[in-house]
């Protein structure tokens, strides 16, 4: 009787190990990108809006942030696989609470960038990836003047734009 049960159990234990095996059939690490893509081409993005020099901070975020993401490897413009092309669309800010004492006036805001980002294949010009709205935001307090605060929230706005902006591309979309 006790070698049956050990079959039992061991039958239960193969069926339990297959039915969970069966949930990882589609998952894979890594980049869910062709083999075949390994590097990658930034150029500097493409600034569609008013506010001057957003390409710089947001095409060197974005350029960090690929390669400590190590999925894939920044190559110049002649040898790379694929090319990531992006549009900078919009910087807009939205304020988030109002001072107690006076309702006019911003105390905090909300820094949003949106783009327009497309991943394609460098030979054939085949579109890999695309998604045409891509945001990164940050908040910040209002203090002097509203101009200087926007740049210093820039910095992070372009780190949260340039991590969704990775993980848009080396997933799959």
């Amino acid at each position: 009787m006790s070698k049956r049960i050990a079959v039992v159990v061991k039958l239960f234990v193969v069926t339990v190990a297959l039915a969970l095996l069966n949930g990882c059939v589609g998952y894979r690490l890594g980049s869910m990108l062709p083999a075949d893509i390994r590097t990658v081409y930034v150029p500097t993005f493409a600034n569609e809006t008013d506010e001057p020099l957003l390409e710089v901070d947001t095409t060197r975020a974005t350029i960090s942030r690929i390669q400590r993401d190590g999925s894939l490897k920044i190559a110049d413009a002649e040898t790379a696989d694929a090319i990531l092309k992006v549009r900078l669309i919009a910087y807009d800010l939205a304020p988030l609470s109002y001072d107690g004492d006076k309702k006019t006036l911003v105390n905090e805001y909300r820094a949003v960038l949106t783009t327009s980002v497309v991943l394609v294949r460098r030979t054939t010009n085949k579109v890999l990836a695309e998604d045409p709205s891509v945001q990164g935001e940050t908040t910040f307090e209002f203090g002097g003047d509203l101009t200087s605060a926007k740049r210093q929230a820039l910095p992070e706005a372009s780190e949260d734009l340039a991590h969704d902006i990775v993980e848009r591309i080396v997933e799959a979309w």
